[in-house]
């Protein structure tokens, strides 16, 4: 299940090995001994993460800590990663934690699947046929402004009113050919606007003229800064840069906007895989979705952490997202996508 684009984003991705196996080297009398102590493959695990390291590093070290479970990291874009899982080898990996759930969808045919001891605790909406990933996380989708540069009056609310020469060449969005969030951005957009996908697709690209942000985490570095005047971006992202001191607003897109998951899953083939299972079933304890509200500024997946309930102000108006089409149509929405790009200088219609 190999995409026409993926390849191109197999760029460097940045390995981090948890703990690895330790080398001792033993002198003695009359000759020089070498002896390895290796961490046993029952105390092992292999995690790919297309999180960033504020969200893995607490999880995976109080995992660690808890089961005495040996974790190797890999990091990475979302789309390189499962790029990786569609490339490899079986066994290469035991785990895929992070990635919007399209891209788990498309592929299902690399996924062990596992139902978790409290899956009656995960809200129904998020829980998925046959179990072959496991929801983690909650992102809506938003928009930010510059709160000294955009009057709130003037911020744009629609999604359409993204799309106008209003906001020409003043929008922060990251590549969502590289960026899941972008990607489930993008998908959003089409599914709210009543026009043809084409035609919507040309709209919003011409009102970036040109730009598009290096990551995501750009995108509200750039707002806040003033480079861009608005963005598009995920809540948690969003109310964690605000808590850092960014003088940025979030507006909750009034025509609708998507509110879906991340996800873990257990590769097919995984040679760990009873401390796989035990790492998903940490990833929806009530102790980590506590770390996804108050550390990571998320929204739980959990239907019984109801002193987490939404206030008023950041209810959303959400879509019924369609992850199947976004999943199905993912390689022609890019293609799409990039073919655009290509006549950034050209007048859209």
């Amino acid at each position: 299940m190999r995409t026409s684009y993926s390849k191109k984003h197999k760029a460097a991705i940045s390995v981090l090995s948890g703990l690895t196996a330790a080398l001792l080297i033993l002198t003695g009398c009359s000759k020089s001994e070498e002896t390895v102590y290796q961490i046993p493959e029952d105390r092992k695990l292999i995690v790919y993460t297309a999180h960033k390291a504020d969200v893995y590093e607490p999880i995976i070290k109080e995992f660690e800590e808890r089961t005495g479970i040996f974790v190797e990291l890999k990091a990475g874009d979302t789309l390189a990663l499962f790029d990786e899982l569609q490339q490899d080898a079986p066994g290469t990996f035991d785990v895929m934690f992070g990635g919007g759930v399209e891209n788990f969808e498309e592929c299902r045919d690399y996924l062990e699947p596992y139902k978790v001891s409290e899956i009656d605790q995960i809200a129904e909406q998020y829980r998925t046929e046959g179990d072959a990933y496991t929801p983690f996380s909650v992102l809506p989708t938003v928009f930010i402004y510059n709160n000294k540069l955009v009057y709130p009056v003037a911020a744009p609310r629609t999604w359409e009113e993204l799309q106008t020469d209003r906001w020409k060449g003043k929008i922060a969005f990251a590549d969502p050919t590289k960026s899941g969030s972008s990607y489930t951005a993008l998908c959003t957009m089409l599914q709210v606007s009543d026009q043809d996908e084409q035609k919507t697709l040309e709209d919003f690209t011409g009102a970036l003229d040109g730009y598009l942000s290096p990551s995501s985490v750009a995108v509200l570095e750039e707002v806040n800064a003033g480079t861009r005047l608005v963005g598009i971006t995920t809540e948690g992202m969003a109310r964690q840069k605000i808590l850092e001191g960014a003088d940025i607003t979030v507006i909750y897109p009034t025509d609708g906007t998507s509110a879906i998951p991340d996800a873990t899953a257990i590769v097919k083939g995984a040679k760990h895989m009873e401390n796989a299972k035990l790492f998903l079933e940490f990833t929806v304890s009530s102790d980590v979705q506590r770390l996804v509200e108050e550390a990571f500024f998320r929204r739980t997946v959990r239907n019984d952490m109801e002193e987490y309930a939404a206030p008023e102000q950041t209810k959303l108006k959400t879509i019924d997202y369609d992850i199947h089409w976004a999943s199905q149509e993912k390689e022609k929405i890019l293609n799409t996508w990039e073919t655009l790009q290509g006549r950034t200088d050209e007048k859209v219609d």
